[in-house]
């Protein structure tokens, strides 16, 4: 792990992130010009290696970075490290990583999610189909991290018959190419940040080495890249648990009330030792887990119980701490009400909670038998 690269991630999630989201929680849209900047420090080639133009880092790095990026904004934060990861496992399969990727001129994504398909991975109804030595890709994917301003992204489509997870393969799509037409969603949460969005594939042909996995090692490799995602995204929530916390301390701090700072009040300062001590128990969870995935150990039950109890916790104790901001932390330079909303949509991300908690008793009960 890299202290000094941590140490300016955490500079410009402060200086240039955190007074910037204000603004994308209402619905502004972030500057190319932040974007390039945060591709000029390397975030967009933490583990890529060096010798491919990134900065070859490992992933304890990767998730420690994302971590405190999310602290500031998590959507900026998941944007950031999608196009990363995509870099990555371009270098990984052999592949050419433009230069605009690194350089942050381009977005790119990962394609799974589907309009009637979410967490059942396996069901995707995209489809790939060879006619007259091209590939030809069918069908729409929502709900995608960086999918309204993407130009790149690696597309998991069935190739032979739906619901056969051998027969998935995965494809790098050009989105401004001839059959792709992207679209933006919002929803009551700024969606901004995040980028999300989706695009129909309607007849768009490929050239034979656009497939990057073939069937059956692409639902493989995406289930380990989930692994990964899980974890990170258990170390964002930590960071925005932290980020509310280091607000809610100054403000206990300053703020008085019956003629004493409001932490001198044993039920204020009872409500914040409770939601600290919650952050220095997943933090701890977390780290183990992120060492797991970083030595390559198989972290399919780690990962799920990490971002499980990660996200639990904020979704529990954010809006707690908010309520010892009272109507002060509804002001948009405060992280609460962006990090409750984020907490919200990271409970569907890489696997729906209610979905990963049914996966944890599967993978438990396999483990004891």
């Amino acid at each position: 792990m890299s202290q000094a690269f941590l140490d300016q991630v955490a500079r410009f999630a402060k200086s240039r992130v955190a007074p910037a989201a204000a603004a994308w929680s209402t619905g502004a849209t972030p500057e190319p010009a932040l974007y390039q900047e945060a591709a000029a420090l390397g975030l967009l080639g933490m583990e890529v290696p060096e010798a491919r133009g990134g900065r070859g880092f490992d992933f304890v790095t990767r998730a420690a970075a994302c971590e405190l990026l999310a602290g500031a904004d998590f959507g900026f934060a998941m944007s950031l490290v999608n196009t990363h990861n995509v870099a990555l496992r371009l270098c990984e399969t052999g592949q050419e990583v433009a230069t605009a990727l690194l350089s942050g001129q381009m977005h790119a994504c990962t394609a799974l999610t589907e309009p009637g398909t979410g967490s059942d991975f396996a069901a995707i109804r995209t489809t790939a189909r060879e006619v007259a030595g091209e590939w030809v890709l069918e069908g729409e994917k929502t709900w995608i991290i960086n999918g309204r301003q993407a130009g790149l992204s690696i597309v998991y489509a069935q190739c032979a018959e739906i619901g056969d997870s051998s027969g998935i393969g995965a494809f790098l799509v050009d989105l401004t190419a001839p059959g792709v037409a992207r679209y933006a969603i919002d929803s009551a949460f700024a969606q901004t940040s995040l980028g999300t969005g989706g695009f129909r594939l309607a007849g768009v042909k490929l050239p034979q080495e656009a497939m990057i996995a073939t069937p059956g090692a692409a639902f493989k490799a995406i289930l380990q890249e989930i692994n990964a995602a899980r974890t990170y995204v258990a170390a964002m929530s930590d960071g925005m648990m932290q980020a509310a916390l280091d607000s809610a301390a100054t403000y206990g701090a300053e703020r008085s009330s019956f003629g004493k700072p409001l932490n001198a009040i044993p039920r204020w300062q009872a409500e914040f030792d409770t939601a600290q001590t919650a952050l220095v128990q997943t933090r701890e969870h977390t780290r183990q887990v992120v060492e797991q995935v970083s030595h390559g150990v198989d972290a399919q039950l780690a990962a799920a119980e990490a971002k499980i109890n990660s996200v639990t916790s904020a979704q529990v104790h954010l809006p707690r701490l908010l309520q010892l901001m009272g109507a002060e932390g509804l002001r948009p330079e405060h992280p609460f009400t962006r990090h409750i909303a984020a907490s919200q949509i990271a409970g569907f991300t890489d696997g729906a909670t209610n979905i990963l908690k049914d996966r944890v008793v599967r993978l438990t009960a396999c483990k004891e038998t």
